[in-house]
C-alpha cells in the first residue's frame, strides 16, 4: 500500500480584482472631496500718507485710542454705541454748520472703532471727515 499522496505544487496566485476595488474607492473619494474652485486676491496699492499744514478753521478732533476709547477734543467720552457719539458730536458742532471732523486714530486701534466713528459723523451730519496721520522720516 501506498500511503503517500502525491501532493500538488499549487502556485501562490495575488487575486488584483479587490486591490483595483480599493483603489477606485479611494479615487472616486478624492475626487469627491477635492475642491476646484480657485481663491483670487485682490492687488491693492496703498496709498502714502503726505504730511501738509493743517487748515486753521473750525474742526473737531476726535482721538481713538488702541483700545478703542474715544476723546474729544481733549475730552474722554462715554460713548456706548453710535447714537451717543453722534449725540456729543452734534453738541460740540452747534452753531458751526461746516465744521469739519479730525479723526486721529491709534496705530492699533481697531477698524471697527474707527468705522463707528465715521458712522457717528454721519449721524450727526458732519460731512468733511480728514484722518491725521504721522510723515514718514
Amino acid at each position: 500500500m501506498n500511503f503517500h499522496h502525491r501532493r500538488t505544487h499549487d502556485e501562490p496566485e495575488i487575486n488584483l480584482i479587490p486591490l483595483i476595488d480599493v483603489l477606485l474607492v479611494i479615487l472616486i473619494f478624492l475626487a469627491a472631496s477635492t475642491s476646484f474652485t480657485q481663491t483670487r486676491q485682490l492687488q491693492v496699492a496703498l496709498p502714502q500718507a503726505q504730511a501738509q499744514a493743517l487748515d486753521t478753521g473750525q474742526a473737531l478732533d476726535l482721538a481713538i485710542s488702541r483700545d478703542g476709547l474715544y476723546a474729544l477734543n481733549g475730552h474722554y467720552l462715554e460713548a456706548a454705541d453710535d447714537a451717543s457719539l453722534a449725540d456729543a458730536l452734534r453738541r460740540a458742532a452747534e452753531g458751526h454748520p461746516d465744521t469739519a471732523l479730525r479723526i486721529d486714530a491709534d496705530g492699533q486701534a481697531s477698524h471697527a472703532s474707527v468705522v463707528r466713528a465715521l458712522e457717528a459723523a454721519r449721524l450727526a451730519q458732519i460731512s468733511r471727515v480728514r484722518f491725521l496721520t504721522q510723515s514718514r522720516p
